[in-house]
This record gives structure tokens, sequence and C-alpha cells, in this order.
């Protein structure tokens, strides 16, 4: 992990903004220098700084336990976000600090940060990290850890397939997963306990949604017949292998796995008014 120098920072009193640890996706450093630059030289101009680029979750890990009392800011995608909140999960201290976040990246690529009211634009977002205000939102978390933002996909027989990630941390996090098995696996589905599919069933697809302040997810299920739309605390499928999408990210080949919404899990800063 690097430490990048900050240009132009300055000192903040006590009744100033918080000190900051920038949490920079080297992919966004790569990608869009001129907007990293930016989003930074607005930082730098209004709290004091210290920037990072952690090229590993391990040392994503390290730069947030040692972070004393500076405040976690993500310049980067929707997965460098998922990645500091995962850690943040992992070290138990999801809301104990508001994140904020530049999204830097294809426009795809930051849709779901973007679609909870962060500003597309660097200058905008990074003042909305110094002058904004925090709000609370719902997370979806699995059971392995994973973090949700917006949306996930399901896609039963959806073969494992190549990416041009060009993130360092997404290249590690697709290291770990195996190519999906062939053939048709067929799923059981369950919200809350209640069997909403199981494996003598047609194949499905499966849309998740968390709703805005609802402390719930919405599930469009399709099995062959009219849709189904079924809200829920917590989400179960299992069977044979399948794949899925968060936030447009792909995850798996997994045999099971148990979403849960976590009510005002985390908070986000978001520009006042």
């Amino acid at each position: 992990m690097s430490s990048l120098s900050a240009p132009e920072s300055r000192p903040v009193d006590q009744a100033g903004p918080d000190p900051l640890l920038v949490l920079l996706d080297p992919a966004a450093r790569q990608g869009d220098g001129e907007s990293v630059r930016i989003a930074r030289d607005v930082l730098c101009g209004g709290a004091d700084v210290k920037v990072v680029l952690p090229e590993s979750p391990s040392e994503l890990d390290r730069a947030l336990a040692r972070r004393g009392r500076r405040r976690p800011v993500v310049i980067g995608s929707d997965l460098a976000v998922q990645r500091a909140l995962q850690a943040l999960h992992r070290h138990r201290e999801l809301g104990v600090d508001a994140l904020g976040v530049v999204p830097v990246g294809r426009p795809r690529s930051v849709a779901a940060i973007r679609a909870l009211g962060v500003p597309p634009e660097p200058v905008a977002a990074a003042r909305a990290v110094i002058n904004g205000s925090s709000r609370k939102l719902d997370l979806l978390i699995d059971d392995g850890g994973g973090v949700v933002l917006g949306g996930l996909r399901i896609h039963p027989y959806r073969q494992g397939r190549t990416s041009g990630w060009r993130s360092l941390w997404a290249k590690l996090a697709a290291a770990e997963q195996a190519t999906a098995p062939a053939g048709n696996p067929r799923l059981r589905i369950e919200a809350d306990g209640r069997l909403l599919a199981d494996v003598h069933q047609p194949p499905c697809r499966l849309d998740i949604t968390v709703p805005a302040g609802e402390g719930v997810l919405e599930l469009l299920l399709r099995t062959g017949g009219e849709p189904r739309r079924i809200r829920a605390g917590s989400l179960t499928v299992s069977g044979r292998g399948f794949g899925c999408e968060a936030d447009g990210h792909p995850i798996g080949p997994v045999g099971a796995r148990t979403w849960t919404v976590h009510a005002g899990a985390w908070e986000l800063l978001l520009p006042t008014g």
C-alpha cells in the first residue's frame, strides 16, 4: 500500500471539517487521473487529508484500522465502495463514521453510488464530502460478508465469464472465483423462511432491490409465468451452483447464500439541501 502526500492540505481546527482518509482505487487513478486530481485538490483545500492506495483487501483493512479520527472517503467505483463497506463490516465499524464518496469511473461502474444521490462531478462530490450532511442508508449484507448497495440479480444458469475489470481490488476478488458449472442448475429460493421456488420448478431469474429507507428488500421473481413481487427482510438461495451480480459486478458461482437487509446500517455524505 502506498501513501501519497496531499498537496495544498491544511490543518483544521476543532470546529472545522473532520480530517480525511482518502482511499484511492488504483483503477480510478489509472483510468481518469484528471478527475482524481480535481477531487484531491478540492478535498485538500477544505480538510486535513491523507491519501492511500490500498492494492489488496488486507491493505485496505490496515488503512482503515489505523485511520484514527480520520473520516474515510472513497475515490473510485461502486466496487471500491463495496470493498470499503465490507472492510468496515468486518471491523464492526459500519455506521461509526459517515462515508464520503467521489465517483470516478465509467458510468456503469458508478451507477449504484450515483443512484444514492452522490453527484457525478468530482468537484460537487468532493464538496459534499466536506460540507454535506450524512444520510442513513439500508445495506444488503450476505452471509459471506459481501454487501450490495442498490441491486442484486441472480442468474441460475449464467455461465462464468471474464471481464475487463481494471481495478486491482476486482482482480483479486475475481481470482478467487471458479468457472461456473455447465448445465442449467435449479434453485431453491426462500424469503423470510417462506419457500418461493424449489428445484422442481423451471429455471428462474431473480432481481432484488433495496427501496430507500424501508428496511426491506423487494424481489421480482420470474419462474416462467407471471412475475411475482415479494417484500422481505432476508433471502436465501441455494442450488448446485449459480452466479449473481451485485451492483452489476459478477459473484460466484456459489452453492448457497443468504442476504439480509440491515436497516440504517451505514451513513453516506450527500449534498445539503
